[in-house]
């Protein structure tokens, strides 16, 4: 005999769990299909995002970044540090308690909201306009069969693999081996400069591993603006010592004791290096074996993504699909909204996601934030526009911090002064995207938020100078 639900989403991921959640809210009886097991072989939700990804490497972050301020920053605040050292068992074990209480914030939610939760591998089995069949192989063994009205697939994406380079998380690491090291390397190497080389490049820099990131593409941060990645090349190597090379070609990875990577750099010419560990991370792909995905006709497109309209439909009634599995940006934060938009749309209610208002972090230090177009694609869509930047150099606040690099971009259509995009780099560009997300959101001007006023001193105040250059009205500069 089937359970019977209203809403089964499988997948717990940022956007499983958050569809689940809202879904329960508005009413309706409510499942959630997770396969990802703990240390003790029990449920755990958050996906990617919560146990190897987004929350983790924040917090090694923040501890590399620590450690780096007491050995090369305190002494200019007239702080002595002697006997500096770093215990990596002990930021391990701080990384862990910190996704451990996310997990278990998760099973409250569920319990809270009446969210029934199943442990293991869901697939569709049949459906019709009706409904649909489940199949749950349960991690304990054996099977469960849920039926349900509606259906939303959250099933993530797993690291992209590199042919010859088998990940084995001891001397080759995936990005769950990156967060899981038991010791400092002397020599690290990455492969792919994105958001998850640059930002696990960053932690074992800090705590003194020699790294080389290694990038196919020609151009650093292609997604980014120019200018922001301009200056982020910069940074990133001349003060933090990444070395970065661009448009290199792997030719051959072997893996003794120590990994040696064989390529081609830009100029065509043959290099070798070798490495205590490598970290491979040339992006990811969606997580969609297992669904049954051919036998029920649910539509893949040829990267294997689920096909979705834009309200993330799929081509099988009752049947939706959101986060990494789907087009997009693959961010958890586009996940959850998209997960709160379709539990909306299954209630009758209205619900969009703009893409264009979905911003991009790179927890490096200094951070980068983007949300909106960039220099480049206002260019080549011949779009008229003005644009103003200031310096963190210019702020005070920033002064106070110790941290002064980087500046805000802001770009405004040339008539109507509507705000097309912004781009950070500097200290804390993760919280300060927001009021140009919100300002977009708004279809404000670049004066709308020349005009508000900004506490002083703070580092928001940059967003606003920014704002005022548009004009050319900067006042500090």
């Amino acid at each position: 005999m089937a359970k019977e639900f209203d809403v089964v989403v499988i997948g717990g991921g940022p956007g499983g769990y958050v569809a689940a959640i809202r879904a329960a809210q508005l009413g309706f009886a409510t499942a959630c299909v997770e396969q990802w097991s703990d240390e003790a072989g029990k449920v755990v939700f958050g996906g990617t995002c919560l146990n190897v990804g987004c929350i983790p490497s924040k917090a090694l972050l923040q501890s590399s970044e620590n450690y780096h301020l007491a050995a090369h920053e305190f002494a200019s605040h007239g702080i002595g540090v002697t006997g500096l050292s770093i215990d990596v068992a002990q930021m391990m074990k701080r990384k862990d308690k910190i996704v451990a209480d996310n997990r278990a914030g998760i099973l409250y939610l569920f319990k809270k909201n009446k969210v029934a939760n199943f442990h293991g591998k869901g697939s569709l089995a049949s459906g019709d306009d009706s409904g649909w069949t489940l199949k749950v192989a349960l991690a304990a063994g054996g099977e469960e069969t849920l039926h349900a009205k509606q259906v939303i697939i959250a099933t993530g994406s797993s690291p992209r693999q590199l042919p010859g380079a088998p990940v084995d998380n001891q001397r080759i690491l995936d990005n769950a081996g990156a967060l899981s090291l038991t010791a400092v390397p002397k020599s690290l190497g990455v492969i792919g400069a994105g958001v998850i080389g640059l930002e696990m490049g960053s932690v074992w820099r800090r705590l003194g591993a020699e790294v080389t990131v290694l990038e196919a593409l020609p151009a650093f941060l292609g997604l980014a603006d120019d200018a922001i990645a301009k200056e982020a090349l910069k940074v990133l190597t001349k003060d933090e010592g990444l070395a970065i090379e661009l448009g290199v070609k792997i030719d051959k990875i072997s893996a003794k004791k120590l990994v040696s990577v064989e390529y081609t750099d830009a100029a065509g010419a043959k290099q070798s290096k070798t490495f205590e560990k490598l970290i491979v991370a040339i992006g990811r792909a969606p997580n969609t074996a297992g669904l049954n995905a051919a036998g029920v006709g649910l539509a893949l497109n040829e990267r294997g993504q689920i096909e979705v309209d834009e309200q993330c439909r799929s081509n099988l009634p009752g049947v939706w699909a959101i986060g990494d599995v789907v087009r997009g940006p693959m961010l958890a934060h586009k996940a959850e909204e998209e997960g709160v938009a379709v539990a909306e749309r299954i209630a009758g209610q209205y619900a969009h996601v703009d893409f264009n208002t979905i911003p991009w972090v790179i927890y490096t230090q200094p951070e980068i934030a983007w949300v909106g177009q960039t220099e480049q694609q206002l260019r080549a869509a011949g779009v008229t526009y003005r644009s103003g930047q200031f310096p963190f150099l210019a702020n005070g606040r920033a002064k106070g911090l110790g941290e002064t690099r980087g500046f805000v971009k802001f770009l405004a259509d040339a008539k109507t002064d509507r705000v097309l995009g912004v781009h950070i780099i500097g200290p804390f560009a993760s919280e300060l995207i927001s009021e140009a997300v919100v300002a977009m959101e708004f279809g404000a001007s670049s004066e709308d938020i020349a005009r508000i006023c900004h506490a002083h001193p703070s580092l928001a105040e940059v967003v606003k100078e920014a704002a005022l250059a548009v004009d050319k009205r900067a006042i500090h500069i």
